[in-house]
C-alpha cells in the first residue's frame, strides 16, 4: 500500500482504519487546531478540550465530508466552533464578542502566520538566484531592479522567474507530504 500525500488521500485512508494516517493527520493539522483554540482566548485545558471535541466531530462526520481536501480549513472552523461552546459554557449569561465584518480573526491571524512562516522556510531552502529573486518580487521590486540587482539581463526575469516559482510549488509540496 503506498503512503497517502496529501489531505484528501490521507482522511480516505483514516476512514478505512489506518492509524498511519490519524497521525498523520494530526501532525499536519493538530498545531494549527491548538493555535486555532488558543487564539480564541481558551486556556490550554480548554484548548485541549476544544482540539479533542473538533477531532470527535470529525470521527462523526468522517464518511460525510464533501471535500477531503480541504480538511485542515474543516479542522480549523471546527475548532474554532467547539472554542465558541466552550466559551459560551463557561461564561452563562455573558454575551461572546461579536465578530464584526471586516475585523481581523485571531484564528485567521495564526493561520496566515503559519502558512507565512512555512513559505518562507521553503524560500530560505532554495538555491540562487532563485531565493534573491522571489525575496526582490516579494518586495515589489520591478524586473529592472531584479535583473540590476541579480546582474542578469532584463529579458531574463520572467522566465527565471517563472523557473524558481515551479521550484517554490515542488518544494512546499514536498514538505507537505513529508509532514
Amino acid at each position: 500500500m503506498h503512503e497517502p500525500r496529501d489531505s484528501g488521500e490521507l482522511l480516505m485512508a483514516a476512514a478505512d482504519d489506518d492509524q498511519r494516517a490519524w497521525d498523520m493527520l494530526e501532525s499536519r493539522y493538530g498545531p494549527r487546531m491548538w493555535a486555532t483554540a488558543r487564539a480564541c482566548g481558551l486556556s490550554e485545558a480548554d484548548a485541549a478540550d476544544a482540539v479533542q471535541g473538533a477531532w470527535l466531530r470529525l470521527l462523526e462526520h468522517l464518511h460525510t465530508i464533501r471535500d477531503p481536501s480541504g480538511i485542515g480549513a474543516w479542522l480549523a472552523t471546527t475548532t474554532r466552533r467547539e472554542a465558541m461552546l466552550i466559551l459560551r459554557k463557561g461564561r452563562p449569561g455573558v454575551p461572546l464578542p461579536e465578530v464584526v465584518p471586516g475585523d481581523p480573526d485571531p484564528a485567521a491571524a495564526v493561520l496566515e502566520a503559519d502558512n507565512s512562516r512555512r513559505l518562507w522556510n521553503a524560500v530560505s531552502g532554495l538555491h540562487e538566484p532563485c531565493r534573491t529573486l522571489l525575496r526582490l518580487v516579494a518586495s515589489d521590486c520591478g524586473n529592472r531592479q531584479v535583473a540590476g540587482r541579480l546582474g542578469v539581463p532584463l529579458g531574463s526575469v520572467g522566465p527565471t522567474r517563472s523557473r524558481c516559482l515551479e521550484r517554490l510549488r515542488t518544494l512546499i509540496h514536498q514538505q507537505e507530504t513529508v509532514q
